[in-house]
């Protein structure tokens, strides 16, 4: 199956590939490896990028698919490109301004999906991660449905395809599905989800509603520690996605990462490491049975890997409700 034509409709026609390359590294190989690993991820065969201002290789990323798209590799059509809008630009007259900076950083005309980072607004300014004298975040108040109009904006004047979430639980969700005057639905909702939290209830919510579930850390995480529990078991080491990938001559990080395309969910593969980026292009492979997939449905047990917790005692931290 060839991976590049594999893709999910969105709720406003466009459509997503099912496969995403994330480019998220810790920052001292962000910068430095993002050139070269995103123009290998195109080579092999990726064609949805996922970014965002925060990562801070936004220049390189964008580099990488011009020069892909200059060698004939590609067409900027082909290419599915996802920025974010970081948290310190969550007020609505920031939206636009921090959607044409990272524009400007990649060097393209537009973005094909802008999603809001997540639902807590810090402090605006230079400062990513703005903090007071005992070293805790500045929060700022931001009614996220004005930060939605705002994206919704951004859209009409075509400097992003598509605009969606990430991060938002059912509840900010609805607030903003029952937003009088809306004009666009959120296409997607980016959230942490593996088999160790397979977001069922969160994909049950958004299914009816069109809104596309985009799965990060679908390999459990990278154990970086300024973001993860890494008191947590290590996902890739779990005995059944082990006995199931044995089963089908498959690695448990190819089967974690096909669960979650057969039940419907766009995910998204982060490594910088270019055999394994070129082996997770090979979920469309195989395919799992529906025991198979049952018993990955067991291994669920609510646990959160990247549960940003300097954004606790926000009043739109997302994950102190279930789902």
């Amino acid at each position: 199956m060839d991976p590049k034509s594999q893709k999910v409709k969105l709720n406003d026609g466009h459509f997503i590939p099912v496969l995403g390359f994330g480019t998220y590294a810790p920052p001292e190989a962000a910068k430095r490896e993002a050139l070269e690993i995103t123009k290998f991820a195109i080579e092999v065969g990726f064609r949805h990028i996922d970014c965002a201002h925060v990562y801070q290789n936004e220049e390189q990323v964008g580099q990488a698919i011009r020069s892909k798209i200059a060698d004939g590799t590609v067409k900027r059509e082909d290419i599915f490109y996802t920025s974010k809008l970081w948290l310190t630009s969550l007020r609505p007259e920031l939206v636009r301004p921090a959607l044409e900076k990272s524009l400007k950083n990649l060097q393209l005309d537009y973005v094909d999906l802008y999603i809001i980072h997540i639902p807590v607004a810090l402090k605006p300014g230079e400062e990513l991660f703005p903090k007071d004298e005992n070293g805790k975040l500045i929060f700022d108040s931001v009614d996220l449905c004005l930060t939605w109009e705002a994206l919704e904006k951004c859209k009409d004047a075509g400097l992003t395809k598509s605009i969606g979430v990430s991060n938002f639980n059912h509840k900010q969700l609805e607030k903003i599905l029952n937003k009088p005057g809306l004009k666009y639905k959120p296409v997607c909702n980016q959230v942490e989800c593996h088999p160790y939290l397979n977001q069922s209830k969160l994909l049950d919510f958004c299914k009816p509603h069109g809104i596309v579930l985009v799965a990060f850390g679908a390999l459990g995480s990278q154990r970086v520690k300024e973001w993860v529990n890494l008191n947590h078991p290590v996902l890739l080491e779990d005995p059944v996605l082990s006995a199931i990938a044995q089963k089908h001559k498959q690695t448990p990080a190819l089967v974690a990462l096909r669960y979650q395309i057969q039940r419907g969910v766009v995910v998204l593969t982060k490594s910088f490491n270019k055999k394994r980026v070129k082996e997770n292009i090979q979920v469309f492979n195989f395919e799992l049975s529906p025991e198979d997939m049952k018993a990955i449905d067991g291994l669920n047990r609510n646990r959160r890997y990247y549960e940003f917790l300097p954004g606790v005692g926000h009043p739109e931290y997302p994950f102190s409700e279930e789902y």
